[in-house]
Formats: C-alpha cells, sequence, structure tokens
C-alpha cells in the first residue's frame, strides 16, 4: 500500500506541476481531494482498519492528504499571481469613471454552521429532518416526560398562543426546543432511527448569551442494543471534526433532563490564547452540550416498546457552537442585521463544507 501512496503522491504532484490554468488545477484538485477523489477513498478507508493499521497508514495517508493540499495552495498562488500580473499589464482603468456599484453578499454565520454540522453528520449516517416551529403542547412538552404538573417546565420560558388558538384541546406555543421533531419522527417511521434536527426555536429571554430565537441542533438514535458508549462516541467524533483538532477533551457530567435517563452534560476543554478561550487542551471546562439515554415514557410515548428499543438524544446550540469557533462575542450580533458584522463574519457563497477539505476551510 505504501507504494501505491508513494505513486499516487508522485502522479499528482506531476498533475500540479504541468497544471498551467486555475481551471486546470481545480480539476486536479476535486480528483484528489474532492467527495470521489482519490486522495478522499485513501482517507475513507481509514474507518475499516484495524488500530494497528490505523496507527501506522493513518500518518502516511493524513501526510499525503496535507503534501497535496500546500502543493495545490502553492501552485494556486503562482498561477493568481502571474494572472494578475497579465491583468495590470493588460488592462486599464479609466479612474474619471465612477465606481460602480458591486454589492457582496455573504453567507450568515448560523447558515455556514448548519452546513458544516450536516455535512459531518450525515457522514456518520444521520439524516436531516425538520418540524413546525409552531408546536402543540403534546409534541413539546408532554411526549416528552413533562405533563402539565411536571416543574421541568418552569426551564423553559415559552411563548404561548392564546387560548382561542388551541388545536384540538391543544394549547399551542412556540417551539422551545426541537425535541417535537424527534417525536414526530418516531411516531411516524419505524426504527432503527438517526436523525439531526436542526432548527429555529423560542424562549423568552435576552442578554450577551441568550436571544428570543435561537438555534438548535439536536440527534436521535433508536435501535437496539444503544448505550451510554454509544453517545460518547458519536459527540466526541462530532466535536473533533466541527473544531478540526484531535486534542478536543471531553468530560460527561451526571444531569437532569425530563426526557433522557440517566442524563449528563458534556463539558469540552479549552485553553487561552492570547485573552480567549479556545477549544482543545485541558486548562479549562466549559459545558456545550446536553444529552443522555432516550427516558423510556418518551419511547412509550411514541408507540415503540423500550424492552426492545433503546436510544440516545443530544442537543446544543447552533448560534454557540459558532461564537466558540469563529471567535464571537455577543450573541445579539447575529440577529442585527450589521453589514459590517456581517462581512466580517460573513462566508463566501462558495465555501461549501466539506470532510475531505476541512469543514471550516
Amino acid at each position: 500500500m505504501m507504494t501505491d501512496i508513494a505513486t499516487l503522491q508522485t502522479d499528482l504532484m506531476g498533475a500540479i506541476n504541468s497544471a498551467d490554468t486555475l481551471d486546470s488545477l481545480e480539476a486536479v484538485r476535486i480528483a484528489a481531494l474532492g467527495k470521489q477523489g482519490s486522495v478522499s477513498a485513501l482517507l475513507k478507508t481509514m474507518g475499516s482498519m484495524s488500530p494497528e493499521e490505523r496507527q501506522t497508514q493513518g500518518p502516511i495517508i493524513n501526510g499525503l492528504r496535507e503534501s497535496i493540499t500546500s502543493a495545490l495552495a502553492g501552485k494556486k498562488a503562482d498561477l493568481e499571481t502571474a494572472d494578475l500580473n497579465h491583468r495590470l499589464a493588460s488592462e486599464r482603468v479609466d479612474m474619471t469613471l465612477p465606481a460602480p456599484e458591486a454589492p457582496r453578499g455573504t453567507i450568515h454565520p448560523v447558515s455556514q454552521v448548519m452546513d458544516e454540522l450536516a455535512e459531518i453528520f450525515a457522514d456518520m449516517g444521520f439524516a436531516v429532518a425538520e418540524g413546525p416551529e409552531i408546536e402543540d403542547d403534546w409534541h413539546n412538552f408532554t411526549a416528552l416526560n413533562i405533563p402539565e404538573t411536571h416543574p421541568a417546565r418552569a426551564m423553559h420560558d415559552t411563548f404561548y398562543f392564546p387560548d382561542d388558538m388551541a388545536r384540538d384541546g391543544q394549547k399551542m406555543v412556540l417551539r422551545t426546543h426541537t425535541s417535537p421533531v424527534q417525536i414526530r419522527t418516531m411516531t411516524s417511521q419505524e426504527p432503527p432511527i438517526r436523525i439531526i434536527a436542526p432548527g429555529r426555536v423560542y424562549r423568552s429571554d435576552s442578554d450577551a448569551t441568550h436571544t428570543p430565537m435561537f438555534h438548535q441542533i439536536e440527534g436521535l438514535v433508536i435501535d437496539k442494543g444503544i448505550h451510554l458508549g454509544h453517545l460518547k462516541w458519536t459527540l466526541e467524533t462530532f466535536l473533533k471534526a466541527y473544531f478540526e483538532r484531535e486534542d478536543v477533551a471531553l468530560r460527561l457530567r451526571p444531569s437532569y433532563f425530563p426526557f433522557t435517563e440517566p442524563s449528563v452534560e458534556v463539558d469540552v476543554g479549552y485553553s487561552v490564547v492570547n485573552g480567549k478561550r479556545v477549544i482543545g487542551g485541558a486548562e479549562g471546562w466549559m459545558e456545550v452540550l446536553g444529552s443522555g439515554m432516550v427516558h423510556r415514557k418518551v419511547i412509550e410515548a411514541c408507540g415503540l416498546d423500550p424492552d426492545v428499543w433503546q436510544g440516545f438524544a443530544f442537543g446544543t446550540g447552533v448560534d454557540r457552537l459558532a461564537m466558540l469557533k469563529y471567535g464571537m462575542d455577543d450573541l445579539r450580533a447575529f440577529f442585527d442585521g450589521d453589514n459590517r458584522w456581517l462581512q466580517h463574519y460573513g462566508f463566501n457563497a462558495l465555501d461549501v463544507p466539506t470532510l475531505s477539505g476541512g469543514v471550516g476551510a
């Protein structure tokens, strides 16, 4: 295999060096690092390797990706410089004309992070599920083991609709989490189930780290023989891929959520760099996720037998993940619509997240 990798590296380096236009270089990049690329195919084989094979082959395959990525970046810079020099020598601009209006749009960080999360979880076999933002009381609370008299309702600062807008005797609310999507999925399709449920949610709260409307992503797995170890592996794999660091450390703390038992809050380790918290290392801990094993009563409420089917669920704030990864300090700025903020933190429309190229590249 080492001989094949060396041959592949030689061929790709030759193709990069011989590329004389940006289009031809992009074709080489796609052939190597695209979803169906030769290097991407090698990276995918690592999942089926034994730990011993991964220990020996992993550094070689990752070294191939890094060398190809570096060579592509260097060649692209050379071609762009040559193209710029050619244009500077051949083009003339009439400086007496007024500057044209050329507004440039950007992708909002929340939309970008949503795409990053979908890419990561799709690679782990999760489908994306959606549901209504105006929910009935049963889906939002009761089916999740939060009946009317349950004290856990005080945990949610809920926006209720007037009584005359009730449907089928159920009060209507702006959903306080995307968990109702999990209920709708469990009552509409047969297990096994592997979904993520991203979307807007609403709670009556507003400060630097809370807004009345924000974004959540929740995950649900229902299958036979599911246990807490599956949950820990899933969250660890997700956080390492999202923050693009292998030194992401997790700590699970016992907690309480009415819809999971046992329930755990997940802390992630951080380091302090230039006065800011950076995910990675273990100088300190911050909570990023709530999770646990799906409560028997929730499984029963959805018409499934909890002695046959088990599962885990987790949830986190998309806006908070964006703040942690991209260095924003105030959640309220996400919704102010300030074009200066969007120009600074926004993403180019062509920055499509891919695992092969790095979701945050």
